[in-house]
């Protein structure tokens, strides 16, 4: 059987793309049968790099604001239907999977012409754009959330994460990862990422907080995706551990006691972690996902929710809910009763079931 996973842009859509990738390998199908689809952003290194074929197309997703660039749009569209159609032809595609994103549109528009039953995987609370369009043709749909508006009839799966989290645990691999961090034991761990991109905004104020900082003795685990953050030899948090990216996020998480984050879909690492969280939801994309993301963990009691015009106030909510080990227990107890860890297996065995 031969399958293909359109998945692309960010983070967000091309890790939980790739959970799945490895989903069907787990259930005996050779790499090889699991074609990825995609652009020049992350997923063109990424899905190689991880042993799957990947066929790269020229596609860019629709400007919000008023552009010309729109208007190449669907010369573009209807091109990466072409090669994708002659791809599932070539390959014998018996099933194809849209993530979301840029890509899932010509994906939905080839798999209606070549006949191939499609699947697609929402990973927000509020639909995107591509999916919304593509559900109308989709035989089965998938979601993040138990009440993802904008498509109908979505089966609640979770998004999907890659094994070494969906196996999470903690206690085993705090000690590797306090280690590998060079961060002290007895001291509460607090982690800031933004996505794959990083984030301005969360990262200006973190470096505020750490050169501030009044409260108890804390540690910084700070992934600052592109961002060049210049050294700063002086710190008030006892630590401040700085990488662009990180690889082995099961790692971070096991480090961390708390973690500032943004809303996309990666809060999904979140709750099958169990790791408290303070979100910022950004403020981009075709829906405002991000706030109904995080309203979701917050109505969970997983996370607090700080609004991106109130993030000054983050270093105050960081020593109150770190200075409160009752609060974050709970948190984690909320993060966890919201979690779905095996959703990359189960949308890989609704993919085999329809092949079959």
């Amino acid at each position: 059987m031969t399958f293909l996973i359109a998945a692309a842009g960010t983070g967000g859509h091309v890790f939980p793309g790739l959970a799945v990738g490895e989903a069907l390998t787990t259930r005996g199908v050779s790499p090889e049968d699991v074609l990825f689809v995609g652009g020049d952003r992350l997923e063109a290194t990424v899905y190689p790099e991880a042993g799957f074929p990947f066929l790269g197309l020229e596609l860019r997703g629709l400007q919000r604001s008023l552009s010309m660039r729109n208007l190449s749009l669907p010369r573009m569209v209807w091109r990466a239907r072409d090669l994708i159609a002659g791809r599932m032809v070539e390959r014998e595609i018996e099933v194809a999977l849209g993530m979301g994103g840029y890509v899932t549109v010509p994906t939905a528009l080839a798999a209606r012409r070549t006949r191939v039953p499609l699947l697609i995987a929402e990973q927000n609370a509020t639909a995107g754009l591509a999916n919304r369009v593509a559900s109308r043709w989709a035989v089965r749909s998938f979601t993040s959330f138990p009440d993802t508006s904008g498509l109908e009839n979505g089966e609640w799966v979770g998004n999907p994460v890659r094994q070494a989290l969906a196996g999470f645990d903690r206690k085993s691999l705090r000690p590797e990862a306090l280690i590998g961090y060079d961060l002290e034991p007895d001291l509460p761990v607090l982690g800031v990422f933004g996505g794959s991109l990083g984030a301005g905004s969360i990262n200006a104020i973190v470096v505020r907080l750490v050169e501030t900082w009044q409260g108890e003795p804390i540690q910084v685990l700070h992934l600052t995706g592109d961002a060049d953050l210049a050294a700063r030899p002086t710190t008030r948090a006892r630590v401040w551990r700085r990488k662009p990216f990180e690889e082995r996020m099961e790692l971070f998480y096991a480090a961390c006691d708390l973690v500032v984050a943004r809303a996309g879909g990666g809060v999904a690492e979140l709750t099958v972690t169990g790791t408290p969280s303070i979100l910022v939801p950004g403020r981009f994309g075709s829906t405002g996902h991000q706030e109904s993301n995080a309203a979701f963990l917050e109505e969970a009691g997983a996370a607090v929710v700080l609004p991106q015009d109130r993030i000054e106030a983050l270093p105050g909510l960081v020593e109150e809910i770190l200075s409160s080990p009752e609060r974050l227990e709970a948190m984690r107890a909320g993060a966890l009763e919201i979690a779905k860890p095996e959703a990359a297996i189960t949308i890989a065995d609704a993919m085999l079931e329809t092949a079959r």
